[in-house]
């Protein structure tokens, strides 16, 4: 049966002015940062220039995912492009953000084996407090969005951001938290070398923040590929979708559901249900249009709804042993509820 597409949530158009607000911050903090860092030769410095071009590039490719993600169903691609926006964001997190941590870590590396001067560190500190103001405000505003939907979805802000299918909010969160760490590693690294005249905890900052952004890639990357893979819904919103058809009238068992994401906050439900005999060839096609019209009716976070008569004899078993699935969170009550 052909499945019921529904707009997408307004979650995905708060990410997109946050990612907009990320990239306005980050553009500008990565040439005033890579201009004080030619100035003063300053190490950390200059990995707080790679990290935050390295921001600066991961929210061009986020604008893309999200883009590409909102496309709509065509002849070669039926279930959408939802999951697009996975494809980019993990591309981000190995291309970008790896890369620039990389750079930072050289850098580091060679200041250690070959120490050079340093100066105007007046102006270091400068630009490093401008940008640790602007990315603080670019912070607070993917905070508010992710605490604003843990706070719809009934859940503790870390335990969101940890699980929610938003690929975009997540990372625009983490690469400001990242930098605005960076910023403080940063300045503690240039102002101890002002102080000691070593060149060391200059060299060792910017290791240190090659580290976080190495960090920050490879957690939103493993991440993003388990997305990409199909993860599917977690046992509470199984078992809330198995109650909403096995309780229809003229339904006789459900032998086989899944229920997985087709892309951030959009679910995919496929049910093989087994009918009783008393319905003929119409009664069981009027059925399935019913059912599949209560569940998207149901929850705006099921995007589509494909049901087919079962042959075999074997039933659904309860999911509740099965263990918690990150990426989707269900409001109590008798209706299923939908990803974060």
């Amino acid at each position: 049966m052909t499945g019921v597409q529904l707009p997408r949530p307004e979650a995905q158009a708060g990410s997109v002015r946050t990612v907009i607000v990320a990239l306005a911050a980050n553009l500008g903090i990565a040439l005033a940062k890579l201009a004080a860092a030619f100035v003063s030769g300053s190490s950390a410095m200059l990995a707080e220039g790679f990290h935050a071009l390295a921001d600066t590039g991961n929210e061009v490719i986020l604008l893309v995912a999200q883009k590409r993600s909102e496309q709509p169903p065509d002849e070669d691609h039926p279930l959408g492009h939802g999951r697009a926006a996975y494809f980019w964001a993990l591309i981000a997190a190995l291309g970008v953000f790896v890369s620039g941590a990389l750079l930072s870590i050289h850098q580091g590396v060679e200041e250690l084996i070959h120490p050079g001067k340093a100066t105007a560190f007046t102006l270091t500190y400068a630009v490093l407090g401008v940008s640790l103001v602007l990315e603080s405000v670019s912070l607070l505003r993917a905070y508010r969005q992710l605490r604003q939907e843990a706070t719809d979805f009934k859940r503790e802000f870390i335990e969101y951001v940890d699980l929610s299918s938003d690929p975009i909010a997540r990372a625009v969160f983490a690469e400001d938290a990242a930098a605005v760490v960076g910023n403080v590693i940063a300045g503690l690294g240039i102002g101890l070398r002002q102080l000691t005249g070593s060149a060391v905890p200059d060299a060792v900052a910017a290791v240190l923040i090659g580290l976080i952004l190495g960090y920050v890639a490879l957690e939103l990357a493993r991440r993003n590929g388990d997305f990409l893979l199909g993860r599917r819904a977690p046992p509470s919103v199984h078992e809330q979708v198995l109650h909403v058809i096995a309780t229809q009238p003229g339904v006789r068992r459900v032998t086989e559901l899944l229920v997985t994401f087709l892309g951030p906050h959009q679910l995919w439900v496929l049910a093989r249900v087994e009918f009783e005999d008393r319905l003929d060839g119409a009664g069981v096609r009027s059925l399935v249009r019913t059912i599949e019209q209560d569940l998207t009716r149901s929850s705006r976070y099921i995007a589509r709804v494909d049901v087919t008569v079962s042959p075999g004899p074997s039933a659904v078993q309860p999911a509740d042993a099965s263990p918690p699935f990150p990426g989707a969170q269900v409001r109590r009550g008798s209706n299923p509820g939908g990803p974060r």
